[in-house]
């Protein structure tokens, strides 16, 4: 997939310029000294975590010593570090480190997920949705539990509408189906919504049943997600009730494939557990 999205952009130029630092043979010190960045600002450039300024790049090219062909390149994708997702219209509901998932989600190429309690946000319907925010936040205005829909439903449709949609494999756990989340008509109608999710060619949803016992992936729940652009690594995502972690050094990224690769031997398709 071509460089999209501002979570990507910002992480690709990140990337780049990391890269460009160190085969400058140039440390965060030489950066700091040269008074062109902090090793907080410098830390959250090349980790992609801001929008860059077209100064900021021109200044560190000509430190790193690219040529201008380098230099046009990184200033093209600092321009489009400044644009903003259409989820940032939602930033009052959304949840600490959502929006980096959301960016990250729209421009994978592939996705792996295993869902301990939950239906994958991906897969929830809005009454689903609803019942799992006024259990999550039984103060919540109805407002508030309406707007975090339109925001489920939109991240759905940049998703799942793609020209050319991620591959997805999403392992439930069979707790996930047996919990009467809004009660039975609501789960029914979600069942159903897995089942036919489930028949698309790029979407392949598992279940962990039961009799699988103690597995491998009893930590908790989390997300791979894969890109095909060499500058954009694979991604794990975990969810925690006060935010997210996000992890990125291959090795754990590695673990992480090993711990899905586990448990998905023991699935059964959700085929095999009807409406």
């Amino acid at each position: 997939m071509p460089v999209n999205g501002t979570t990507v952009v910002r992480r690709q130029l990140g990337r780049r310029l990391r890269r460009l630092r160190e085969e400058a043979g140039k440390t965060v010190v030489d950066v700091e000294s040269a008074k062109l960045a902090s090793t907080v600002k410098l830390w959250r450039i090349e980790t992609g975590k801001t929008p860059v300024k077209i100064n900021d790049i021109w200044a560190l090219c000509r430190l790193y010593g690219a040529d201008d062909k380098t230099t046009d390149t990184l200033t093209a994708l600092a321009t489009g570090t400044n644009e903003q997702g259409w989820w940032e219209n939602y930033s009052d509901v959304m949840g600490a480190g959502l929006a980096l998932y959301i960016g990250l989600e729209e421009a994978a190429d592939g996705l792996r997920s295993y869902e301990a309690e939950l239906v994958h946000g991906l897969f929830q319907t809005a009454d689903y949705f609803r019942a799992v925010s006024r259990a999550a936040r039984p103060t919540s205005e109805e407002n508030a539990i309406e707007r975090r829909i339109t925001l489920r439903l939109e991240r759905q449709r940049a998703v799942l509408s793609r020209s050319q949609p991620p591959q997805i494999t999403a392992v439930l756990n069979m707790a996930v189906l047996a919990r009467q989340v809004g009660g039975p008509e609501v789960m029914a109608t979600q069942i159903r919504h897995l089942h036919e999710l489930a028949a698309l060619d790029h979407i392949d949803i598992r279940i962990l049943p039961w009799d699988a016992g103690a597995h491998a992936a009893m930590a908790g729940s989390f997300a791979i997600l894969d890109f095909d652009d060499p500058d954009d690594p694979a991604v794990v995502h975990a969810e925690s009730h006060t935010g997210a972690r996000y992890v990125e050094q291959p090795a754990k990224v590695d673990e992480y494939r090993e711990i899905f690769s586990a448990i998905q031997e023991n699935t059964r398709p959700i085929e095999e557990y009807p409406p």
